[in-house]
């Protein structure tokens, strides 16, 4: 019998390098992926394309730093097929009640318009969905949470998968050994996501962006 979720078991397994999902919303039972390729998200390499540019220059949004997390876990799984579970979402309210888990929510016009969940575990962060219901809001969401690790002092940003979207922000695959010397060096990290107050300034993130690449 495959033992509860719970928030320690959870902070164990992404220390170990795996991440639980579950084959569908209504499943009680999660399952623990440890692929073979690893996708992560370069802090220093995110890229941001001529129309993101534009769009973060005309602003008209708000970013935010764990305002609506549960907002944003709710946004994340509201869609046809979802592996976020009624158990794997108690379990990441639990983990943000207790300061390990964090969103990133970008807002237009007032109402939350999309964002990106994950864990923080020394200078690891470990991204588990995100959503968009408007137009770039999850670039706009990864651009904030990328600018704001990196200025935290965080060296990895995991992303489980690589896909289309991801690599054409500069997100790539690295095989498992690669992954886990990364993870390990990560983990010995004194770093925490709230060690910097978090610039909502789209104009300051873009600069800071442009001075990296």
């Amino acid at each position: 019998m495959a033992p509860r979720l719970t928030p320690a078991l959870l902070l164990q397994a992404y220390a170990a390098g795996i991440f639980p999902m579950a084959e569908h919303r209504d499943d009680p039972d999660v399952f623990w992926v440890d692929p073979q390729y690893r996708g992560i998200l370069p802090l220093d390499g995110f890229h941001i394309s001529r129309s993101l540019a534009r769009r973060m220059r005309r602003g008209a949004y708000e970013a935010s730093l764990n305002d609506d997390f549960e907002g944003v876990l709710r946004g994340c799984a509201d869609r046809e097929d979802t592996w976020i579970s009624g158990p794997i979402h108690a379990t990441y309210m639990a983990l943000h009640r207790a300061g390990h888990a964090h969103s990133l929510e970008i807002r237009q016009d007032g109402a939350l318009a999309g964002g990106v969940y994950g864990v923080a575990l020394g200078g690891a962060f470990f991204g588990e969905s995100m959503f968009s219901r408007r137009t770039d809001a999850s670039k706009l969401a990864l651009a904030h949470l990328t600018d704001h690790l990196s200025r935290c002092g965080f060296t990895l940003f995991d992303t489980q998968f690589i896909t289309p979207h991801l690599a054409r922000l500069g997100g790539y695959n690295i095989p498992r050994n690669s992954y886990r010397r990364y993870l390990h060096e990560a983990l010995g990290l004194a770093v925490d996501i709230i060690d910097v107050p978090f610039d909502p300034d789209p104009a300051q993130v873009l600069q800071r962006k442009t001075q990296m690449s």
